[in-house]
């Protein structure tokens, strides 16, 4: 097979049969072999083939993050079906979008989502398979798990194809999420920096996996990833891809929400060297674990760790310096790597911070990736030093586009000097030195906790209530989501309608993570005179009313 075949299910087959006994999955007290791993998973695709499934279908996972949300990924790859995450934040509206959007055939999900999806998948006639994960009873429209591994022979390995995809849903513009279409090749090739980094080639051939991770494991370099953030969102979903393809393991975290005294111990316990997380949200609450662990006499064990990766929302200097001095402290070579990053591409720009010793103090300042540029939106490079504003672009192994939809696709995935280019909308300016300072989405997306929330869809349910005559949707900043989403409102006059209200009004329709954690009321929205919304004026507004700085 080629350097143009490289297959991820292939992959993990010839890694599995030639380490069998090495572990590959963590999650609390269940551990699995690479042999039980690949032995799972091809019980799985039994099933799914049984089921009909072939190359070019798709799977929807709405899971929490668990060994059962690999196994589920691997078994679509084998039967070159393509995985589509599921955000389980999701109402079931939203839910019921996705999995339409997506022409998912199968579904797993969560015990915990047994209840929403019981309501919408009787108008989802195009899933021939419903696959619950835990729970005490599965409903009668759905199968066990557990009793599909133990029910089924598993599926032989067949011959498969690297322009099979892994699809990773993210929000789109109006609101509605897009699928990006990952071809297994090009998540293999953004793979070649972290071989670099261990001095081993990035293998080009399924027959080439068992010396390179023979050379990984000779070399001290083998990966153990906690993927602290969900497995749903990129940052964590494209590490474990990479980790396995390594021929390494991955730790998840059985909580639901994070727990970051568990978190450390599960560091401690399978002497994790990388941990995958979402900006301060994460990375704040796991500083204060260890502030209190120290104080208390018992320092946790940051020997093991090397790498600690965050994309996606912002990481604050202060809280890596102080992530950075516990390191120091405890003996660890450890070292921060802030990867500017999206759904629709890697590589973008990074910032690495191991010194700790608080002389960068600049958030949002990142140097460019080997394949990212800044161009206007004409196409014309920014030039270092100028004040231009550009956008964001990254080529190289990128995604083909989004899930059935050309136009949006079109819109991202340009062709400036004879390249084709990822170009989400992340405005940035260039300084004289080649660094960049991120300015922020074009589309006004709000990032809150790692998530993407944007504005027009909160607007539109607000709007649906009938003492809201206008509403502006904007975030300010948060010390523990980022950003904070908040409503600018015009009310009818003699509205009583209370703040609670109008926030629970629309718990039936949107997800949790969604819902304004701020109202400022005022007399008049202003909009331009076009009409459209003037999100500058609506975020100096809030944040006046607020008494935030602006």
């Amino acid at each position: 097979m080629n350097d143009n075949g490289m297959n991820l299910a292939s992959a993990w087959e010839a890694i599995a049969s030639h380490q069998p006994d090495a572990m590959a999955l963590h999650c609390g007290d269940v551990s699995r072999t690479w042999a039980e791993f690949e032995d799972r998973a091809a019980r799985l695709a039994g099933a799914l083939h049984g089921a009909g499934f072939a190359a070019g279908d798709n799977v929807a996972l709405a899971l929490f993050n668990g060994n059962e949300y690999l196994e589920a990924e691997f078994a679509a790859f084998k039967v070159r079906a393509a995985p589509c995450n599921v955000n389980y934040r999701y109402v079931e509206a939203e839910l019921a979008y996705l999995v339409d959007n997506s022409d998912a055939k199968a579904v797993f999900f969560d015990a915990d989502l047994a209840d929403r999806f019981a309501t919408i998948q009787a108008q989802l006639g195009d899933v021939r398979v419903w696959i619950q994960v835990g729970g005490d009873s599965v409903p009668g429209w759905a199968v066990g798990y557990e009793d599909l591994i133990t029910g089924t022979e598993p599926a032989a390995p067949i011959e498969r194809d690297g322009d099979d995809l892994w699809i990773l849903y993210t929000g789109g513009t109006t609101g509605n999420p897009k699928g990006v279409m990952w071809p297994h090749q090009n998540v293999v090739k953004i793979a070649a920096r972290n071989f670099d980094l261990m001095g081993v080639p990035l293998p080009t051939s399924i027959e080439q996996m068992p010396a390179t991770v023979d050379a990984i494991a000779a070399g001290g370099h083998v990966v153990t990833q906690l993927a602290a953030s969900p497995l749903m969102h990129g940052t964590a979903g494209i590490g474990a891809l990479m980790t396995l393809f390594a021929g390494g393991s991955v730790v998840t975290l059985p909580n639901r929400h994070l727990d970051a005294e568990a978190l450390w111990a599960a560091v401690e316990r399978h002497r994790c060297n990388v941990i995958s997380i979402v900006g301060d949200v994460f990375c704040a609450p796991m500083v204060d674990a260890l502030d209190r662990a120290a104080a208390a006499g018992r320092p946790v064990d940051l020997t093991s760790l090397r790498n600690v990766t965050s994309s996606g929302v912002m990481w604050s200097q202060p809280v890596k310096e102080r992530l950075l001095a516990h390191a120091r402290a405890g003996g660890s070579p450890m070292y921060c790597f802030d990867s500017l990053g999206s759904s629709e591409g890697v590589g973008f720009a990074g910032k690495i911070s191991a010194a700790g010793d608080g002389s960068d103090s600049e958030t949002a300042s990142f140097s460019l990736g080997p394949n990212a540029a800044v161009f206007t939106p004409d196409g014309r490079r920014v030039e270092p030093g100028s004040d231009d504003m550009g956008l964001l672009a990254v080529s190289g192994p990128i995604p083909i586009g989004y899930y059935g939809d050309p136009v949006k696709s079109a819109e991202t995935f340009r062709e400036f000097e004879g390249r084709r280019w990822s170009m989400p909308g992340d405005w940035a300016t260039v300084a004289a030195d080649g660094s960049i300072t991120l300015l922020g989405r074009g589309s006004v997306s709000i990032n809150t906790g790692g998530e993407k929330v944007y504005p027009e869809e909160v607007e539109e349910a607000l709007k649906l209530h009938p003492d809201v005559v206008d509403t502006n949707v904007v975030g300010v900043p948060d010390p523990k989501w980022g950003s904070a989403v908040t409503a600018v409102v015009q009310l009818a006059e003699g509205a009583t309608v209370t703040d609670d209200e109008l926030v629970t009004g629309l718990r039936s329709g949107l997800s949790g993570y969604k819902l304004p954690k701020h109202v400022v009321r005022v007399d008049e929205l202003y909009r331009s005179p076009n009409g459209k919304a003037d999100y500058k004026w609506a975020t100096r507004t809030a944040l006046g009313a607020l008494g935030l700085e602006q």
